[in-house]
């Protein structure tokens, strides 16, 4: 999550991590603090029900971290949360009378137990007091309602997807009531929550924890399947059990806590123990695998896994073979623990960016001859797409280098890999994900700019058609895209600062969404259609789901357009300049395309293939080039530090162009720096995303080259390739 609030009362992982670091200077514990605002308490005043206003919150605060002065901006963050947490997500629920200006003290308190060092058991049953409101020893069903909440808004700041947690929530709650009474006693809770890891997770994480806990997630297993830890199948419909994210240890629920095996480590402790590389065993199922030691087939349970080099051998034949382990054909791109360690909280805590979001300070040593790769997953694009990408990295690579960039952004990875050298950047997502990425690295002042690679996800993806990474994961195994991740080459690519300047009589309309141009620029008709498809897909995204539905949508609002014609008579509404030479427009021209990149509208190049005739000498490089004869012997190329003006003549032109029926536009003009002034309000889009533009005046200038990676060219294949 992001280091700020991304949304009201939204706080980030990192937000409970500065708490923690106060926390680790407190000796006191939130029930002794918690007494004060009870009726007769020092700070009871406070108090209206079971709400504490700002004043109260400010004080428990101060009192309970033992802080003589408590930063007041991130004071009033905390107290927004949790006046946002009380209303369960909804914005339009009427406040209690007792409510309004206040926060609920059992949330507060539930809140800070999660960040304190202490048992489970203690927690859960400090947990169920707080909700028994009415101190009957029984939690009935709003009580019970209030603690799912609770533990959705938990789900929310530790990152989890919890857009279907709810329902599984409450199956848990159910289970937990063994007699079918409607409500929970003690006994039941305790017993329950004992053996239920998700719910202890929600209710009583420590945002710091040792290295090698296991991430447990719900799995549904197609096939007969063991516990790890009794060895007794897992039963049931589906055979429902949880299964580490990091190494694939599987267990029953209930076994989650009844001395599991560790999850691999992820560091070292220490700097002395840097680059000593040792196996890391794990159990898994090795069902008729070999092993590679005695080379017999392993049965189930009877053997073990590496982690890094994935060799697998019998129990037994672990001390048999060698310790040292080479992290096997993705050697490459992991960064293996022996190159991380623990480093000392004396200077490094003064930059909350050296803290993981486990609570760790850590530091890497640069490996000889191998070039880790750091991944970055935008979980939200391509469906459910980044979620099982994100999974399926964090068990190929160390855990360390994969990040999820809904926590965070990229900041924090370029921080943490800042003292490497000879390192890759996969980027798992769409083209403004890439975007994200290349800014981000804009900002970090890199001694190094690494090369990024291009996993896309979703639709569109033009720059990563340009790169030869295609316009869509379709479920590849994710090793075969790190093997071309190492045949790839590196490229620079360039990037264009794009600069919107208001005339002084105008309202500033929408806001412009992008400072950079990486793809493209365009004013027009296309950017009409793409404002219309963008507004519509927000409105009802289940309507824009699959690629063949997305191109049905955009024909229709193409054909709106022609007979719309909302951008006729283009020529009379702008004037381009382009290095200093002004174009002459048709005008039957209805739109204007700014190219970087030989891809737009999901691979349309707008362009056009370039064949040059015998014998005409090749054209020198130049500032500005408009002759149309000498413009249809000139290539593109995203490394000239040059943009190609296109012209478009209409929504049925766009539509051929789209739908690969014309293969490009009317060639305008090549040129190093544009200048575009417009006298009405109009459509327009950076990179695919429009907005509408009242007049202004835009400046299009070279920013900077990016290195890009890109992938060998296919293979061809088939009979008459032979």
């Amino acid at each position: 999550m992001a280091s700020s609030v991304d949304t009201e009362g939204a706080l980030s992982p990192v937000d409970f991590i500065k708490l923690q670091q106060y926390m680790e200077y407190s000796t006191l514990r939130v029930k002794n603090v918690v007494k004060d605002f009870k009726p007769g308490g020092r700070l009871a005043k406070h108090t209206n029900g079971e709400y504490i206003d700002a004043e109260g919150f400010y004080l428990f605060l101060k009192t309970y971290l033992e802080v003589k002065e408590f930063p007041a901006d991130f004071c009033q963050r905390l107290f927004k949360y949790f006046q946002c947490a009380d209303q369960d997500g909804s914005k339009t629920q009427p406040l209690p009378k007792e409510r309004e200006g206040g926060v609920d003290l059992r949330d507060v308190t539930c809140c800070f137990l999660i960040l304190e060092d202490a048992h489970p058991r203690e927690k859960l049953e400090l947990t169920f007091k707080l909700y028994d409101k009415d101190s009957n020893g029984i939690l009935d069903s709003s009580e019970v309602d209030r603690i799912i909440t609770q533990m959705m808004h938990a789900a929310g700041y530790l990152g989890w997807d919890a857009t279907e947690l709810r329902p599984v929530l409450e199956d848990m709650m159910s289970a937990i009531d063994v007699d079918n009474s409607g409500t929970v006693t003690l006994e039941e809770w305790l017993k329950g929550g004992m053996n239920n890891v998700p719910l202890l997770v929600l209710l009583g994480l420590k945002m710091r924890e040792k290295d090698g806990q296991h991430i447990w997630r719900m799995k549904h297993f197609n096939k007969p399947t063991y516990c790890f830890v009794c060895e007794k199948m897992l039963l049931g419909l589906g055979k429902q059990g949880l299964t580490c994210k990091c190494c694939k240890y599987i267990v029953h629920n209930q076994c989650a806590n009844r001395n599991s095996e560790p999850c691999a480590r992820t560091f070292v402790e220490s700097k002395k123990d840097v680059g000593v590389a040792a196996h890391d065993w794990i159990r898994a199922e090795c069902k008729s695998k070999k092993c590679q030691v005695c080379h017999k087939k392993i049965k189930s349970l009877t053997g073990k896994r590496c982690v890094w080099c994935q060799e697998m051998r019998h129990n037994d034949c672990i001390s048999a073979g060698g310790s040292t382990c080479d992290c096997g054909q993705l050697k490459d791109h992991i960064l293996p623990p022996w190159a991380i360690y623990a480093s000392s909280k004396k200077e490094e805590d003064t930059n909350l960016l050296n803290v993981t979001l486990d609570g760790h300070i850590l530091q890497i040593v640069p490996v000889q001859n191998i070039h880790p790769l750091l991944v970055f997953v935008n979980p939200k694009s391509g469906g459910k797409q980044g979620e099982r990408v994100l999974r399926k990295f964090q068990f190929l690579l160390n855990p360390r280098q994969v990040y999820n960039l809904s926590n965070g952004g990229p900041t924090p990875g370029l921080h943490f890999f800042r003292n490497l050298r000879d390192y890759r950047i996969l980027a798992c997502g769409g083209d403004g994900t890439v975007g994200w990425i290349l800014d981000a690295i804009d900002k970090a002042e890199l001694n190094v700019r690494p090369p990024i690679a291009i996993l896309p996800l979703g639709t569109g993806n033009d720059l990563a058609r340009c790169m030869r990474w295609g316009g869509g994961y379709e479920g590849t195994d994710l090793r075969e895209i790190l093997k071309e991740v190492v045949a790839s080459e590196v490229i620079t690519m360039d990037r264009w600062s794009v600069q919107v300047i208001l005339e002084e009589s105008q309202d500033a309309g929408d806001s412009v969404p992008y400072e950079i141009i990486n793809n493209y620029f365009s004013i027009g008709v296309d950017a009409s259609i793409a404002h219309r498809f963008h507004s519509m897909r927000e409105k009802y995204p289940e309507r824009f789901n699959s690629r063949m539905k997305n191109k049905l949508w955009y024909f229709e609002f193409a054909t709106s357009e022609t007979i719309s014609s909302t951008c006729k008579g283009l020529n009379d509404s702008l004037s381009i300049e382009c290095s200093g030479k002004y174009l002459e427009l048709s005008n039957t021209l209805e739109g204007i395309a700014v190219i970087n990149i030989p891809s737009m509208y999901g691979g349309s190049n707008l362009w056009g293939e370039t064949k040059k005739p015998t014998g005409v000498p090749q054209v020198k490089p130049s500032e500005v080039i408009t002759d149309p004869e000498l413009l249809k012997t000139i290539a593109q190329d995203m490394t000239d530090k040059r943009l190609e003006v296109v012209g478009l003549e209409g929504a049925i032109e766009m539509g051929q162009i789209y739908t690969g029926m014309k293969s490009a536009g009317h060639r305008l003009a090549q040129a190093s720096r544009i200048t575009i002034k417009t006298i009405k309000t109009l459509p327009m889009q950076i990179d695919g995303e429009p907005w509408i533009q009242p007049p202004c005046t835009i400046y299009i200038t070279h920013k900077n080259q990016a290195n890009m990676l890109m992938a060998a060219p296919a293979k061809p294949s088939g009979f008459f390739t032979i």
